[in-house]
C-alpha cells in the first residue's frame, strides 16, 4: 500500500485501506509455519509501527493467541508499538562516535526537531533513536537517516541533511 499523490502533496491511505492490506498479508500466511515475525514485519512496514488493534487482527486471522504475537513484539527489539517517523534517524554513540562528537549531533538534533530521542515529531516526518554502533567507525560521528548514512557529521550540516528529507 503506497500513499496517494494529492496535488503535490502525500496523502496517508485510509486506516479502513491499511487493515484490508493486512487482512490481505494474513491470508497470504495463514497456516504457514513460522509466518508470525514476516506478517509481523510487513504489519510494521504497512503501519509504520504495531498498533494493538493489528495485533489483534494478526493474532484472529493466524489463529494464534493475542499474547504470543504481544510476546514476539515485545522481544524483539526490530519491532515498534510506538509511530514513528517517515525518516528514523539513528545516531550512533558507539566509542569512536561518541568521542568524536555523537552526543553533541543529539543535542543539536533534539533542538531542531524538538524532541528527544524515542520521540516522534509531530508531524510525523522524523523519528530520533541512539544505537550503539552502525559499522561506520572510520566516519564517525556517524548517524542514518533511513537507509542513508551520513559521515563525520558536523553539527553546522544537521540543517542541510534534514533539508533533504522535508
Amino acid at each position: 500500500m503506497t500513499a496517494q499523490k494529492v496535488q503535490g502533496a502525500q496523502a496517508e491511505p485510509s486506516e479502513e485501506l491499511l487493515y484490508q492490506a493486512l487482512d490481505r498479508i494474513i491470508s497470504g500466511h495463514k497456516g504457514k509455519a513460522g509466518a508470525l515475525i514476516l506478517v509481523l514485519h510487513k504489519a510494521q512496514t504497512l503501519f509504520g509501527y504495531l498498533p494493538r488493534e493489528a495485533q489483534r487482527r494478526i493474532a484472529d486471522g493466524m489463529g494464534i493467541p493475542l499474547s504470543e504475537v504481544a510476546g514476539v513484539v515485545t522481544f524483539y527489539s526490530f519491532f515498534t508499538m510506538v509511530p514513528k517517523g517517515r525518516h528514523n534517524i539513528k545516531v550512533c554513540l558507539g566509542t569512536s562516535c561518541y568521542v568524536r562528537g555523537g552526543q553533541r549531533l543529539i543535542g543539536e538534533l533534539q533542538k531542531k526537531l524538538s524532541i528527544d530521542v524515542g520521540e516522534t515529531t509531530e508531524d510525523r516526518r522524523f523519528s530520533l533513536e541512539v544505537v550503539r554502533c552502525i559499522g561506520a567507525c572510520g566516519l564517525s560521528p556517524a548517524m542514518t537517516v533511513g537507509e542513508d548514512v551520513f559521515g563525520r557529521v558536523k553539527n553546522t550540516k544537521l540543517g542541510e541533511i534534514l533539508e533533504k528529507y522535508q
